[in-house]
């Protein structure tokens, strides 16, 4: 079998494609083809497609490395309330989690051409492909799905860190929506409602195409790939930040009923790849090369503690034994390499570190299955669209109790309704997604301010608050980017 490496100069003046096309193994390329040509069967387009989901893995996207952290891995929890940075750390991204960043910052610039490779990979796959419709109708629906799902995705996230709102008919900066391969194109920044519009289009498209294929995409001992359950819950996540809850309560039941809660004695192996349980989407790793996706908040290998779970979000949880998403989040490890790492909630070693991206089975060294979709996320998304739809409280709360009855031994239902049950719910968030990528979106789209008030072992000069009114909830185009496409430069995000 040939492995192929597709590269391809990409737009917005940034954007540079590699494509290493493989499957999960590290093979090096055999030859190269650039984005000028088009592809000659339907194999090469699987390989390209492959190559676009190996963009996943670079760094600034979810990986870590020297040129920037995963900008939708472990940067959204840096920057939130939840984890806190300690004086162990290197101070390599602290600019972001203190909020002192430039357009002139690495990893901001890292990450909007990480995503932008992605698109243009994505582009590379799904252009000319239809010409093999009359041949193979149900192959190209399902690598065309998966390529449009992926550029859908890359879209959404680059709006939710460059977004200015999340409000569906906004008018405000959204993103460049590329669907063409162009090297040599300057797309200008659209609104926040266009580019819903181009990212709905995408995700629906996808989603009829997948539901017509040749072969199965995914099996239950492997979530590799984006299949027709995977984009519901892309469709269920972008319908809640967009406030559109009919259509998110609607997608999150159907993910939801294709996959169901993991049992409380399973959780606990989903974080070490023991279980695929509730596994929608994973990036798969199988080495450390690949880039680690949490390894910048503690280095397994190196017992380097450089964010930790803060006091906040530790004191959530009101029985740390019984809740077993607690010891899979929060482990206690004494310094040196070796250490050991205790799950005892009782321990008492107070040097505590984020359990849940440690490593596969009992290995230390962060190389780990990123979960990009999972059935908790769903109902949480479910439950929020209920309550925040007239007569549906009920409903929502039948979510709360039946999510924590599956995490939380020998729980007790509650009973809220209004602003308490919305809390409960935003709370179960936090407790839920830990160190999942999610806490800073959840700000932003919600309240949009941040308090850190755990500053024991703090890293010198971090930033105790942020403040609704900051611009850096908005995060600025890159200066790079500025200086290279005209069309963008008087487009730069707010106050930048």
């Amino acid at each position: 079998m040939k492995f192929r490496n597709y590269v391809l100069g990409a737009g917005l003046g940034l954007a540079l494609a590699t494509t290493s096309c493989k499957k999960v193994l590290n093979v090096a390329p055999e030859y190269a083809l650039d984005g000028s040509q088009i592809f000659t069967s339907l194999t090469d387009y699987e390989y390209s497609l492959t190559g676009t989901y190996s963009l996943l893995r670079q760094n600034g996207y979810y990986g870590n490395g020297s040129t920037g952290t995963g900008a939708w891995s472990s940067l959204p929890d840096m920057m939130g309330d939840d984890l806190l940075q300690t004086n162990e750390d290197l101070g390599n991204y602290g600019r972001l989690s203190n909020y002192t960043f430039t357009p002139n910052e690495t990893t901001v610039s890292t990450a909007w051409t990480a995503a932008y490779n992605v698109i243009t990979q994505a582009n590379i796959t799904i252009r000319g492909i239809d010409r093999f419709q009359s041949a193979n109708a149900q192959k190209v629906n399902r690598i065309k799905g998966q390529a449009l799902a992926l550029r859908a995705m890359a879209h959404f996230d680059l709006l939710r860190y460059w977004g200015s709102d999340f409000e569906r008919n906004s008018t405000g900066l959204g993103i460049p929506y590329v669907t063409e391969v162009n090297a040599f194109a300057k797309p200008s920044r659209l609104t926040v409602k266009d580019t819903y519009d181009r990212i709905f289009a995408d995700l629906n498209v996808a989603e009829t195409l997948l539901a017509n294929v040749d072969a199965p995409i995914n099996s239950a001992s492997s979530k590799a790939n984006i299949d027709l359950t995977a984009v519901r819950a892309l469709l269920a996540r972008v319908y809640l930040y967009s406030k559109n809850y009919t259509q998110a309560e609607a997608y999150a039941t159907q993910v939801i009923t294709a996959a169901p809660l993991a049992a409380a004695s399973n959780f606990a192996n989903i974080w070490k790849d023991g279980s695929q349980s509730e596994v929608i989407f994973a990036l798969v790793y199988s080495n450390i090369s690949e880039g680690n996706p949490h390894a910048q908040v503690h280095t397994a290998s190196l017992n380097r503690n450089c964010y930790r779970p803060t006091a906040g979000f530790m004191n959530l949880f009101a029985d740390k034994t019984a809740d077993v998403r607690y010891s899979a989040n929060v482990a206690s490890r004494s310094t040196g390499t070796g250490a050991a790492i205790v799950t005892d909630p009782a321990s008492t070693i107070t040097r505590k570190i984020v359990n849940k991206h440690i490593g596969k089975g009992t290995s230390v060294d962060n190389v780990v299955n990123w979960k990009v979709l999972r059935t908790g996320e769903m109902y949480l998304i479910r439950a929020e669209a209920r309550a925040m739809q007239q007569g549906k409280e009920t409903l929502a709360l039948a979510d709360l109790n039946s999510l924590r009855a599956a995490r939380v031994s020998n729980y007790t239902a509650v009973n809220l309704s209004g602003q308490a049950l919305i809390d409960a719910i935003f709370t179960e968030r936090r407790k839920e997604l830990f160190a999942e990528g999610h806490r800073w979106f959840d700000l932003k789209r919600t309240s949009r301010t941040i308090t850190r008030t755990d500053n024991v072992g703090a890293f010198s000069g971090l930033q105790s608050a942020l403040t609704s009114a900051s611009k850096v909830w908005v995060f600025p185009i890159p200066q790079g980017e500025i200086d290279a496409n005209p069309n963008i430069r008087t487009q730069q995000s707010p106050g930048w």
